[in-house]
């Protein structure tokens, strides 16, 4: 399955490039394309570093929330609502957001005008100092990387944590000096775009099926997910949860020092779980790091969350005892497994950020109690009929939402009762109306939400919104 990253030509090409420190960019002439949050760190970070900057996007000015010329008079060459022909002339790099597609015509085309192509990702390393972290994987991954900037923190050095986790690495880097750290969760997406990217930790959670809608085939987006490893070397470290198939087998094809992880058994020289205890044997001495009862993350998906950002922050020093304070008391982050408020015995949960089929399995697997589950919006080529199990075990009833309702509904047909609804407001009240003393209403929706929302914090956010409404007023309509 793990094939493409591996490519050991590839991969030589790479190191010999360079490292992440001493990229001039003065007077060259960069190409931007993309201009959401990403796009616009990175025209920043050119600027600050003396380029010609020409910054581009498909979308006009209200779509990017931009003003008639944010970067007035600072030189940068302006287009919107599409790329001229020109864009690119004269263009030293084109630099890429991780939204914008490697199939998109101006990066095929400065491709074949022999004109570099980097994502922000690969551009905020280049200039930075410090050393990285880099935390992917399907799920987890922003619970993780949040988890161990918290832990890193505690060797008291300069810590940013940005990346995927909602902040841009490119607004970020230019603050952290030669002893400090970067923590950063990165998509499969910006690795698609690396070149040196090299992180002296790099963990790697899981690979599950996801954003099929984007790449030819499972395999190569797993390809994608392992090229977070693609240029280490022997001094630097591996975090990879074992339990997971895929995650293992790229373990046995790495350069770097392997520390593995597991929940179900003890893996020499990584971090495991023993009679109740999250247990470290990362360096060769073992360490009791907390009981796993005293977790400040609930549900079993969080136990492997914790262990891989205990095992990265081991591998940099972090003391058993600073990391045990950390753990006990990290508490889930937004949109994850968010208790929102109780009425009538109800328990109301906002899981917007399950945007794929494991997602929502890990939130259908920690709860014991009945689930009315609302789940839907804009498919990545899913397949939902793997949570039908879990569907008619941990769900009393369903209701459904956005575009990939039908094929929700079919994947689940006669399995559980099934309702639609038009907007959220309303999937909302007929859960409620559905469910039962004792029930949890969960919003795990296994799809992308761009076909209603903004993102997916916009839909927990206006979820978190209703579901208070509703408590407020007492659980049911009346």
């Amino acid at each position: 399955m793990i094939t493409g990253w591996a490519d050991e030509r590839k991969r030589a090409r790479r190191r010999e490039n360079g490292n992440h420190a001493g990229f001039d960019l003065n007077g060259r002439r960069v190409v931007v394309v993309g201009l959401a949050r990403s796009g616009k760190a990175a025209v920043e970070l050119l600027l600050s570093r003396g380029a010609r900057v020409t910054a581009t996007d498909a979308r006009n000015a209200d779509a990017l929330g931009l003003g008639p010329d944010p970067w007035r008079g600072r030189g940068v060459r302006l287009e919107l609502s599409g790329h001229t022909a020109g864009v690119l002339h004269g263009a030293d790099l084109l630099v890429v957001s991780p939204g914008v597609h490697s199939d998109a015509p101006i990066v095929v085309e400065a491709a074949e005008r022999g004109i570099p192509v980097i994502g922000e990702l690969e551009l905020a390393y280049r200039v930075s100092k410090g050393t990285w972290l880099a935390v992917t994987g399907t799920n987890g991954k922003t619970t993780t990387t949040a988890l161990l900037g918290e832990l890193v923190k505690r060797t008291g050095r300069p810590t940013v944590v940005a990346g995927n986790i909602g902040v841009a690495v490119s607004a970020e880097v230019t603050r952290i000096p030669d002893d400090g750290y970067v923590v950063a969760e990165v998509s499969s997406f910006q690795l698609d775009t690396i070149d040196t990217f090299r992180p002296r930790v790099a963990v790697l959670l899981n690979i599950t099926e996801d954003h099929l809608d984007r790449y030819s085939s499972f395999s190569a987006y797993a390809d994608s997910k392992a090229r977070v490893f693609e240029n280490q070397i022997s001094t630097d470290f591996a975090v990879v949860n074992v339990d997971d198939p895929l995650v293992a087998e790229v373990a046995g094809l790495l350069d770097s020092t392997v520390v593995p992880v597991s929940t179900r058994r003890e893996v020499a020289g990584g971090v495991f779980v023993r009679d109740g205890r999250l247990v470290s044997q990362v360096g060769g001495v073992e360490r009791v790091l907390i009981e796993t009862s005293r977790l400040g993350l609930p549900g079993p998906h969080n136990l492997a969350n914790a262990a891989a950002a205990a095992g990265a922050a081991m591998a940099i020093g972090v003391e058993t005892e600073a990391a045990a304070d950390v753990l006990a008391g990290f508490a889930p982050l937004p949109h994850r497994m968010e208790t929102v408020c109780e009425s009538g015995g109800v328990r109301y949960v906002n899981d917007s950020k399950a945007t794929n089929v494991e997602s929502v399995m890990c939130a259908l697997q920690s709860y014991e109690e009945p689930v009315v589950l609302i789940a839907g919006g804009k498919d990545k080529g899913s397949d939902f009929g793997r949570l039908a199990e879990l569907v008619r075990t941990r769900v009393r009833a369903l209701v459904l939402i956005g575009e990939a309702a039908p094929k929700m509904s079919s994947a689940w047909s006669g399995i559980r009762p099934i309702e639609t609804a038009d907007t959220l407001e309303d999937a909302v009240e007929c859960a409620a109306r559905l469910a039962q003393r004792g029930d949890v209403v969960l919003l795990s929706p296994a799809c992308a939400s761009f076909d209603m929302f903004h993102d997916f914090e916009d839909r927990g956010d206006r979820f978190r919104e209703i579901a208070r409404r509703v408590c407020e007023r007492g659980g049911e309509q009346s």
